[in-house]
């Protein structure tokens, strides 16, 4: 039964608690709908670019952008195929949610979709590993060795039970950071580990509702070593997670205050947040990454009928917030 270590010392609640004071801050802050959806791309598109970087994807950001778009771009095929698999999941987090719970199906699906085209055998993809691993630096020096292949079954189903049944006990936060080292330390597939935890972590956090527009990735790219340093500070007899937690809080930190910090430079007195669906929401993101969506492609995104696409899309320009283009059969929308 797994059961995580750590010591809520006075460092790690005053984390906790101005955490949740800037989360408050920016939930209630007066965002107009045009920077609420410039937060939501630079999230998902830093996220994509940070995660397969920690693990050596040469592109850059702007070309991730690009990527998005649909832009062709000068790069080799497995890195551009890291991103968009990563980009894909980030985009469709709730189809790794099971009936209000992550399954081990969910994280099967979540690592056949993150490696997709990527792995040198795909039979691989989605499935625990039958083989040891082991952690190497940059020198190839071992600096971790993971459980016995034998274990990883039951220790992802300890793993499992806990985030279902156990880990809402805790802030969401903290069972989202002792989540991603668990999955790290099992290590249960041969390659994409690191990418398939951290977007587990989002996942969690995305179940539990946590409402802001976040990304870790950035953090843990901008010092790899810290980001090494820290997941293997945990003593692996006692497994005390607590200085982990410290430094994963702080991630959570940094990014809030930079999302908070962007917030204040808005001008005071900014017209309040229009209140939209998350059907709605999903339209504006696939248009901040797109430029345009159709019915059809409305459609297959909310999984909708032809007349329920057309009622949101309705509902959208009536707010002023997009606008019809083309005619007949042509028809598209942009943003206004």
């Amino acid at each position: 039964m797994f059961n995580p270590c750590f010591t809520y010392n006075h460092e790690l609640v005053n984390k906790l608690l101005e955490i949740n004071s800037i989360r408050d801050f920016i939930v209630n802050a007066p965002v107009v709908l045009e920077m609420e959806l410039s937060l939501k791309k630079d999230a998902l598109l830093k996220s994509a670019h940070h995660s397969t970087a920690i693990e050596g994807n040469p592109l850059s950001l702007n070309q991730v952008d690009k990527l998005s778009k649909g832009i062709k771009i000068q790069g080799q095929k497995r890195a551009m195929q890291e991103v968009l698999n990563y980009l894909n999941v980030l985009k469709s987090m709730d189809s790794y949610i099971e009936d209000g719970k992550i399954t081990k199906k969910c994280v099967l699906k979540l690592h056949e979709n993150i490696t997709h085209y990527t792995l040198e055998y795909t039979y691989l993809e989605g499935q625990y590993r039958s083989e040891p691993v082991y952690v190497v630096n940059q020198e190839g020096d071992v600096v971790f060795t993971p459980p016995n292949a034998n274990l990883v079954q039951g220790q992802m189903e300890d793993l499992l039970e806990w985030i279902n049944n156990s880990s809402g006990k805790l802030n969401a936060v903290i069972s989202a950071g002792i989540i991603h080292y668990e999955f790290v330390r099992i290590h249960p597939f041969v390659d994409g580990n690191g990418r398939t935890s951290r977007a587990l972590a989002a996942i969690y956090l995305y179940l539990r509702g946590f409402d802001v527009d976040f990304t870790l990735d950035e953090y843990y790219n901008s010092n790899r070593q810290a980001y090494y340093h820290a997941l293997n500070s945990v003593d692996q007899k006692t497994q005390d997670l607590t200085d982990w937690l410290l430094y994963f809080l702080e991630g959570f930190l940094i990014s809030l205050r930079e999302i908070k910090d962007r917030i204040m430079l808005f001008p005071s007195g900014a017209p309040q947040k229009i209140r939209l669906t998350e059907k709605m929401l999903k339209i504006l993101e696939y248009l901040q990454l797109n430029g345009s969506i159709t019915n059809s492609e409305v459609q297959k995104l909310l999984n909708i009928s032809r007349q329920g696409a057309y009622k949101d899309l309705r509902s959208l320009m009536d707010k002023g917030i997009i606008e019809k283009k083309g005619g007949s059969r042509s028809t598209y929308y942009i943003l206004k």
